[in-house]
């Protein structure tokens, strides 16, 4: 593909992705106060179980249909092609939204969750977009490539909770049928400017293994999986558990919510669109792959400075923390994509990124639910857990950047010996 068709596929793959995202986005900022602040009936009261419990299984039930989604629709696209499985995802994520919005009006929780997982499943496709590019690009191209995906993937997460918090005065369904409304656009872009595939053959061994045999067979990348869980475990106590701590430390309802995270979702999309410049920068004076590494360390530990913030309950130190843990965010999810793009393209790119993915979910469920329990006592035990998590994941990246320098240093002087 030429540089003319990849830049062309890359606005194509973007603008797909900011639809969905926006849709994904919009009930972000209502189901907080829909549980916590709702009337006291079936739905948030169900089977007798205080609301916070019910939230955060309401919260970690869409990232497990992610996790599952995510699973199997990377390598399906391996096998039957980008487009077609992209498409499918589209629509059904699409009929998802509208049930959700049903259960809603009928005050059904188990439907209600049901929904959601359904909904996460068709989610999982952000796979099938990092894949795309992965394919697309050349090594040196794909941190600017991915940094764009992600810059309109934080813009759908800034506009996505204002549109929510403001159709929600519409019904708590309301968010949901206009997530559904937008998944049609997006299907109609991919349908009509997406190319057309053949299916894509194993180009390796690995890829006709299954995903825990792949991770067996490749100690490098179980440790780097480890890391991204441990750091996404604190991320996602940000993503979850923010609209709980500005509940609890502000009193704030949805509109409040919606505008926190599109300034956070501001401030990502800019630290995004600089990211290909200063990572750049950062490989002049390092192999590639260390620079990432090293990077991703760093930022861990700046997430969980910020978590620390939080954990102190202090509102304002709180607030500007919020926002401002949005740039290493940003910068963690160009370099690590990049990195395992390179690194693991031989068991196929839309493996590799279902995989990261798969492990961002399961992170996102973990703490969903230990968070739901820890955030009934006071959220701020749900922040504290998340900065230590970041902590352990710096140490273990640092620990993968010296077994790389180790193995660089290996090799080069095998080099200078023959």
């Amino acid at each position: 593909m030429n540089p003319t068709q990849s830049d062309r596929l890359l606005v194509l793959v973007c603008l797909v992705s900011l639809l969905s995202t926006v849709g994904m986005a919009l009930p972000y900022p209502i189901l907080t106060p829909l549980f916590v602040n709702g009337p006291a009936d079936g739905f948030t009261r169900f089977a007798g179980l205080p609301s916070e419990w019910l939230l955060g299984v309401a919260l970690a039930i869409n990232p497990l249909g992610i996790l599952l989604g995510s699973f199997w629709l990377g390598p399906l696209s391996d096998r039957l092609g980008r487009r077609p499985v992209l498409m499918a995802s589209l629509l059904a994520g699409a009929l998802a939204h509208a049930l959700t919005a049903f259960a809603i009006t009928q005050r059904n929780y188990p439907l209600f969750i049901v929904a959601r997982l359904a909904s996460g499943l068709c989610e999982g496709n952000i796979a099938i977009a990092r894949a795309l590019l992965a394919d697309a690009y050349a090594p040196a191209e794909r941190t600017r490539a991915f940094a764009l995906l992600n810059a309109f993937a934080y813009a759908g997460w800034l506009v996505g909770p204002l549109l929510g918090g403001w159709v929600f005065a519409y019904g708590g369904g309301a968010p949901f049928l206009l997530a559904a409304a937008l998944n049609l656009p997006a299907w109609l872009l991919a349908y009509r400017a997406l190319p057309r595939e053949q299916r894509v053959a194993a180009t390796s061994p690995q890829q006709g293994l299954g995903t825990w045999a792949v991770l067996r067979a490749e100690p490098g990348l179980r440790a780097l999986a480890a890391c991204h869980i441990a750091l996404t475990l604190g991320v996602n106590a940000l993503y979850e558990y923010a609209p709980l701590w500005l509940v609890q430390r502000w009193g704030w309802g949805s509109a409040g919510i919606a505008w926190v995270t599109a300034a956070q979702c501001a401030v990502m999309v800019g630290a995004s669109m600089a990211a290909a410049g200063l990572l750049a920068r950062l490989h002049a004076w390092a192999p590639r792959t260390q620079a990432a590494l090293a990077t991703a360390s760093l930022m861990a530990v700046a997430v969980a400075a910020g978590l620390a913030v939080l954990a102190t309950g202090q509102p304002h130190g709180g607030l500007m923390a919020i926002l401002l843990m949005g740039v290493p965010i940003a910068l963690y999810n160009a370099v690590l994509p990049t990195h395992l793009a390179a690194r693991y393209m031989h068991l196929g790119q839309g493996r590799v990124m279902g995989m990261m993915t798969t492990w961002f979910c399961i992170a996102n469920v973990v703490i969903s639910l230990v968070g739901g329990v820890l955030g009934w006592l006071d959220v701020r035990w749900t922040m504290g857990l998340g900065a230590a998590c970041c902590l352990l994941a710096a140490w273990w990246l640092r620990g993968a950047l010296d077994q790389d320098r180790a193995m660089t240093g290996a090799v080069a002087q095998g080099e200078q010996t023959t």
